[in-house]
């Protein structure tokens, strides 16, 4: 397999990984929460749902780490509405993204970066991907050691 498959690599530190349980699979509740977590001027990023299950979903997104007080006082008021919600945070996260055009043509790059990943380690949090590059977050300490892999790897 050609190693030119990832042609770039990007790094994104103080990232916090926000996870919100037991939320209603209701679409008008959905977006006005990212509404008003956009209305406080907060970027997100990664967004990822799991499949509903008996009319409930997940979803995490990851944000810059100092915005976490905003999002958490936002999201507790739908706890009136929502009894059962649950709101995870995780701060100690870094963003890493690789990119490369050749991606979309050719097969396994995911799965060798994620043999790349179990070889040394490193645990994946959150995982988003395109046609043409695939981010996720690992914990801040693993960070070192995970750019060091990518770029061996894929001869960066």
């Amino acid at each position: 397999m050609s190693n030119n498959s990832v042609t770039s690599m990007s790094t994104l530190y103080n990232v916090a990984l926000v996870t919100v349980d037991n939320l209603p699979n209701d679409m008008t509740m959905i977006s006005d929460i990212f509404t008003k977590i956009a209305a406080d001027h907060i970027n997100i990023d990664m967004i990822s749902q799991s499949p509903p299950y008996k009319g409930k979903i997940n979803i995490s997104f990851s944000m810059p780490t100092n915005s976490i007080a905003k999002v958490i006082v936002l999201l507790n008021t739908y706890k009136g509405s929502v009894p059962n919600l649950r709101i995870g945070i995780d701060s100690d996260s870094t963003k890493i993204s690789v990119f490369g055009e050749a991606m979309r043509e050719i097969p396994g790059v995911a799965a060798r970066l994620f043999r790349l990943l179990a070889a040394n380690e490193i645990e994946l949090k959150l995982v988003t991907t395109s046609e043409v590059d695939i981010s996720f977050l690992i914990y801040d300490g693993d960070t070192g050691k995970t750019i060091s892999a990518i770029r061996e790897e894929f001869r960066l």
